[in-house]
Formats: structure tokens, C-alpha cells, sequence
């Protein structure tokens, strides 16, 4: 295991190594440990396609969890940030993969999962593998911000032009011009693939904790009106959705991440043995 310390964020980050032979990457983790006396659960931070564990939000989630006593778990995903491994084999599996490797390492007893679009998606798979586990973490609430699940299904593959279905089948990806990033988007067939996979808007999630949704309804890259359908396949959860008149993709600004910041305090103080 690797440590080195980041002037960034005056943390250390943490390396652990996931996959064998050929296939192992070293997996960047920022965290810190609660100082509060209850059990207040972890907040655990999920990021989105091709952003990092230093965005805005994350930081933000991060000062809060600081600022009151909150155990805080960040990790970047292959390929992204400050972590090993080639991006283009990423794929949803493999990063839900990681992601619960993490929470193996840092065995948190309960959690507060905050998904950030497709860390939305990863979220909502990884509370259906953790009922699975006899051993893993409570989810004591999820917090999806602008949330992409099934996005390579829903939103991708029914708009793929005839020249991008045609660079899929013969260089095995397809690139899209990013508003964020100089560099382009990279979308593989073997992301796409897996994606039908880990499909979760086929019937009832069952999350089995309180959800909080904050969507901006100005959004261009997942429209509000997938975190409507969204909502219709949580029908046995309590669920929260604030749909922001103005709030784009990022729901960056001061407004928005005190929004964030009071859904995250409420799902927190939900749990049992926790206080204000």
C-alpha cells in the first residue's frame, strides 16, 4: 500500500491495489475518521463519469463532513484522478468493483452514499450488492445529484448516430465533444455492453433507506425528466426529488452545494444514535 500526501486538500491519499496480474490498479482514496462520539453514518462520495474526488462538491461534502465530526470516504474511480489503470477499460462493473473494494478496506458500519451522476448509477448498484454481503455497511441514505442511471441505455445508445454506431462496431468506442474538457469524451463498446448489464430502471428499487434527488431542470446532458422515471422506480422508499428551476449538470454553485450540504445533513441525522 502507497501513501502520499497531497498539498491540495492536506490529506493523504491512499492507494490500495484491486484486480490481479494484468488486470490490478491502484485505487486513490481520500478519508477521514469521525471525531463525534454517536454513530453517525460515513458520507461516501461518488463521482461521475471523468471527474475526480478534487471536484467542487466532493471538497464541499468533504469541509462539511470535517466541520461536523462526519466520517468522509472519497475515492477515484480507474482512470480517473489521481488513480491507476487505463480509462478505456472502464466499464460500470468495474468501477462498482472498486468502489466496493474501498469499503471493504475502510469497513465503515454505516454509510451515507452520495452519487453524483453516473456515481448515481454506481450508487444504486452497490446498495443491491451490499444486500447481498452478510458483512458490509448499513446505507443509511442516498443523496444522487443529477443521477444517470442505466444512462448508456437510456440516454446514449437511442441517440447514436450512424457514424458512431458505425465507429462502436469497428474501433470499439466512439468520441463525443465534451463542454467540460478540452479532451473528448470517450464512450467503448465494452462500457456500453456492460452497461445493458447493470441495468436498474427494469422494476422496483428497493433501497431500504431515505432519497434525496437534487435535479436541475436546466440540465442538457441527463434531462429532469429522467429523475422523474427515476422516482416512479422507488415507489417503497422515502423519497425526496428537488427539481431546480435553473440548475444545470454540475449544480456547482454556492446555491446548489447548499442544497447538497442540507440534504446531506438531513439523511444523516436520520439515523439512530445521531445528533445535531
Amino acid at each position: 500500500m502507497q501513501e502520499i500526501l497531497t498539498d491540495m486538500t492536506e490529506q493523504t491519499i491512499e492507494y490500495i491495489s484491486v484486480g490481479t496480474a494484468d488486470d490490478a490498479r491502484d485505487i486513490a482514496i481520500l478519508s477521514r475518521v469521525a471525531t463525534r462520539g454517536d454513530d453517525a453514518p460515513a458520507l461516501v462520495w461518488l463521482g461521475g463519469y471523468r471527474s475526480d474526488m478534487t471536484g467542487t462538491k466532493a471538497v464541499e461534502l468533504d469541509t462539511f463532513a470535517e466541520q461536523n465530526g462526519l466520517a468522509c470516504i472519497r475515492l477515484d474511480y480507474s482512470g480517473h484522478g489521481a488513480s491507476k489503470g487505463d480509462f478505456n477499460k472502464g466499464t460500470i462493473s468495474r468501477w462498482l468493483e472498486e468502489t466496493m473494494a474501498v469499503l471493504r478496506h475502510k469497513a465503515p458500519k454505516r454509510i451515507v452514499l452520495v452519487g453524483s451522476s453516473m456515481g448515481g448509477w454506481i450508487a444504486l448498484r452497490l446498495v443491491e450488492e451490499l444486500r447481498k454481503q452478510q458483512d458490509g455497511p448499513d446505507v443509511a441514505g442516498l443523496l444522487l445529484i443529477a443521477p444517470a442511471p442505466d444512462f448508456t441505455v437510456e440516454l446514449i445508445e437511442p441517440h447514436l448516430s450512424e457514424d458512431e454506431k458505425a465507429s462502436l462496431r469497428d474501433r470499439g468506442y466512439f468520441e463525443e465533444t465534451s463542454e467540460y474538457s478540452p479532451e473528448p469524451n470517450i464512450f467503448t463498446r465494452d462500457l456500453i455492453e456492460d452497461g445493458r448489464n447493470n441495468r436498474v430502471l427494469q422494476g422496483i428499487i428497493e433501497t431500504g433507506c431515505p432519497v434525496y434527488i437534487l435535479q436541475g431542470m436546466k440540465d442538457e446532458d441527463v434531462p429532469y425528466t429522467h429523475a422523474l422515471k427515476l422516482l416512479e422506480h422507488l415507489p417503497a422508499d422515502d423519497v425526496v426529488l428537488s427539481l431546480i428551476r435553473d440548475g444545470d449538470h454540475r449544480l456547482s454553485r454556492p446555491q446548489d452545494i447548499e442544497r447538497m450540504l442540507a440534504a446531506a445533513k438531513s439523511l444523516v441525522l436520520q439515523g439512530p444514535g445521531s445528533r445535531s
